[in-house]
């Protein structure tokens, strides 16, 4: 135990401690009713001594693990492993060493002994009473008992939660082991060692909480819509396609361990698949008057788009909000791809459209996925004409013409009422193709550049001076 005196951290622990205690009491109390003869018992097991020598004891029915057995098989009964991630030995491959020090521990055994683990990890001042009386922080072992001895007695019992398990490493026969050879006479059986693998359940966490991150993160959730949007971002986007879940434990995850009930029982697994060879395809329009022609029709999930949404309009869906929602939802993921392929066009050099082999691309879809043609010096024409004219509202005359056009061999009744509304959908002031524009607009340095705005149902450009 350290010699150096820390009163203030032995008072906040001391705080900490009744805190918790008092918290778990309340809520067993809030339970029951307030003549109930077990409230005398319950606040006697909840002071601090009594609770505090119950978890002395209890501590054994739990360890301290980074790897463990029973994610493995829930019946499983055998040897986990406490190894701290930095003194393994280092690999080129993944692995639970490549965690270093920052690492969370789990704890497996008698989840009802798992409160004794929720104790350790009050913190005080970024520091859990866990790591303090590991450290021998004198503040910390004071904090459970004003007495030296009876504190040593119990902090000693509590650090057991983290100490080797007595007895012969042990599998069981619901565990997984195999067979690897360490010689190399495959047919020689004495040339073999039995394996009984574990799971790295820190490891498993560690790619849970960088997952999560990725999915769910406010900072990635910023780089995701840059990219979706085809605009400059600082930070990097991260993105883990494929993915499964492994659920732990059914509806007991706590029966697993600490951590993964923690997760609800989830743990991630990332796709184990052999690289397939993706040819390049050129979305381009090359030789096209429109992208509606060929290279826009070509994208997988406008395929699949425009077949969920012509299933269901041929379905006789009834007319209700429930059926307009649908229909709005399915068109708005057509403008989203239309988004993200003006996003992808981005990357082209500005003046892209200028190749002879995009003259016959239509002037409103040049102003459209080319835009930073307008700031080159010498088109300042293509500048006026992408600032002061109606195009954006015949880019969605084309969208509307063209969903029209992919529907009509099932639906020959569609005509120009539904041509109007997908255009509106593709024009909506809140839509993602019309703010997609204005990020442009605010990007882009146009002289006489004032405003975006939508005059009735026609998007507009308005010129300084005008």
């Amino acid at each position: 135990m350290s010699d150096v005196p820390s009163p203030g951290q032995a008072v906040s622990f001391h705080s900490a401690i009744d805190a918790f205690l008092q918290e778990r009491l309340d809520a067993k109390l809030d339970k029951l009713k307030p003549d109930a003869p077990l409230r005398p018992d319950l606040i006697a097991q909840h002071q601090r001594g009594p609770w505090l020598e119950s978890a002395a004891t209890r501590v054994r029915q739990i360890q301290a693990v980074t790897h463990a057995l029973k994610p493995v098989h829930p019946d499983a009964r055998g040897t986990n492993l406490y190894v701290e991630p930095q003194t393994l030995p280092p690999l080129n491959e993944v692995g639970s060493h490549a965690l270093g020090r920052s690492f969370s521990m789990d704890v497996v055994g008698n989840a009802a002994a798992l409160d004794v683990y929720k104790l350790l990890k009050i913190e005080v001042n970024g520091c859990n009473l866990l790591q303090a009386l590991k450290a021998g922080e004198s503040g910390a072992w004071k904090a459970l008992n004003e007495d030296p001895a009876q504190a040593q007695v119990l902090g000693e019992a509590l650090l057991g939660l983290m100490a080797e398990r007595g007895g012969e490493a042990s599998t069981h026969v619901r565990a997984k082991q195999l067979y690897w050879l360490v010689g190399e006479d495959a047919t020689d059986d004495t040339q073999y060692h039995l394996l009984a693998p574990l799971h790295a359940t820190s490891l498993a966490q560690s790619i849970y909480e960088e997952l999560q991150d990725a999915r769910f993160g406010e900072v990635n959730k910023q780089a995701r819509q840059a990219r979706r949007d085809g605009l400059p971002h600082e930070g990097i986007y991260r993105e883990y396609r494929d993915l499964a879940v492994q659920k732990m434990g059914g509806t007991k995850p706590h029966n697993i361990s600490q951590l993964n009930s923690e997760r609800r029982g989830d743990n991630y697994l990332l796709a184990s698949l052999p690289p397939r060879w993706k040819g390049e395809r050129n979305y381009l329009p090359v030789h096209a008057a429109s992208i509606f022609d060929r290279s826009f029709n070509a994208r997988p999930l406008v395929r699949d788009v425009v077949q969920v949404l012509s299933a269901f309009l041929l379905s006789d869906p009834p007319k209700n909000q429930a059926t307009r929602q649908r229909v709005e939802s399915l068109v708005d993921a057509l403008v989203d791809e239309m988004v993200i392929y003006a996003g992808e066009l981005l990357h082209q050099p500005a003046g892209w459209t200028r190749d002879e082999r995009f003259q016959q691309l239509a002037r409103p879809e040049m102003l459209w996925l080319d835009p930073f043609r307008c700031e080159l010096e010498d088109e300042h024409q293509f500048a006026s004409d992408w600032l002061g004219t109606d195009w954006p509202t015949q880019v969605g005359a084309r969208f509307g013409r063209w969903l029209n056009g992919q529907l009509k061999g099932r639906l020959p009744t569609v005509g120009v009422a539904e041509s109007r509304q997908w255009r509106n959908v593709l024009l909506d002031e809140d839509g993602s193709w019309v703010q997609q524009l204005r990020a442009l607009r605010n990007q882009l340095h146009v002289p006489e550049y004032r405003a975006l705005q939508e005059t009735g149902d026609v998007l507009t450009t308005v010129r300084g001076g005008v």
